[in-house]
């Protein structure tokens, strides 16, 4: 029987994942028509992407998945008309590429590059950092992303604390969850990295309370998503020095407004929004994995719990 596919995501999408698709669902030996304009009573699974334009999922009445493009679901979550399962991304190219990036910057952070680099005023000033078992980092959210980012850290023997809202059990990560745990981890961390999802529930997770709970000048790294983060009071605690520098990946309007004090601030590092992206290689080997599983009656991976928004 022919499986079909719409591939619903950004036109420029479609050339780059088409052949890749292809290969992989013909590697799983399924029967399948793929293609962008697909008969909606027709279509069994969608590959979705929330900037590809499809909002109503209504007129798929045989529709078995969504498997998304994107690692965060916030924009697709919440639509009353969709009514299957929905995954979301977890691939391991994606993972590998925030992976790097956080790493690199609690690096920066740890060693001190940025003096090294901006400071050329001819003063000899040996500051010697910390080895990594010196330095406190903490991960705020402990999914796939934050995880595989905590293992890296700890085997570079950095000091690594993990909050998540529930309980979780990580080999060299000391794992606190719930209220109590945040406050915990945040009045140690010299160094926080915020891997949360986008729900209602973590919005605001930085905010002026708890900044004010972290050790004066620690650093922040923020490659999850905007609205974890207060940003008047980011601000307030970096004019402070509560907050000795924040480097912000994420924003709650992207592109971020030219006129937005982030910009000019001596200490925000600003990167428009490039920690990681869904690599269409090894994301297209998720996506066809799952469609495979479907057919053969198997659970799916990375299905998002709607109750919780991920």
């Amino acid at each position: 029987m022919t499986v079909n596919i719409l591939f619903s995501a950004r036109p420029a999408l479609w050339p780059v994942y088409e052949p890749l698709l292809t290969k992989y669902l013909t590697d799983a030996g399924l029967e399948f028509q793929l293609g962008t304009d697909v008969d909606p009573d027709q279509v069994d699974y969608i590959i979705y992407a929330p900037n590809g334009g499809l909002l109503d999922f209504s007129p798929y009445t045989r529709l078995k998945a969504v498997l998304s493009l994107w690692a965060g679901v916030e924009k697709i979550a919440g639509n009353e008309t969709l009514t299957v399962p929905l995954a979301r991304m977890v691939d391991h190219g994606l993972t590998q590429g925030m992976t790097e990036w956080v790493v690199g910057h609690v690096l920066r952070y740890h060693l001190g590059m940025d003096r090294h680099i901006t400071v050329q005023d001819g003063v000899w000033t040996p500051e010697i950092p910390p080895l990594a078992t010196g330095r406190k980092v903490c991960i705020l959210g402990l999914g796939a992303l934050g995880e595989a980012a905590a293992r890296t850290l700890a085997a570079l023997n950095f000091d690594v604390m993990g909050w998540s809202r529930s309980v979780k059990d990580i080999p060299g990560v000391t794992c606190m969850h719930g209220a109590d745990g945040l406050r915990a981890a945040l009045s140690q961390a010299e160094i926080v990295v915020l891997l949360l999802p986008g729900t209602p529930a973590t919005e605001n997770t930085l905010n002026a309370e708890t900044l004010a709970l972290m050790p004066k000048g620690a650093r922040i790294i923020n490659p999850g998503r905007g609205p974890l983060v207060d940003d008047d009071a980011l601000l307030a605690a970096l004019n402070s020095g509560q907050i000795g520098h924040a480097t912000l990946d994420v924003f709650r309007i992207e592109p971020l407004p030219e006129d937005h004090p982030y910009w000019t601030h001596p200490n925000v590092t600003v990167t428009p929004h490039i920690a990681s992206e869904t690599r269409p290689e090894t994301a297209a080997q998720v996506i066809c994995e799952n469609i495979r599983r479907g057919e053969e009656g198997e659970p799916f991976l990375h299905l998002v719990d709607r109750n919780l928004g991920y």
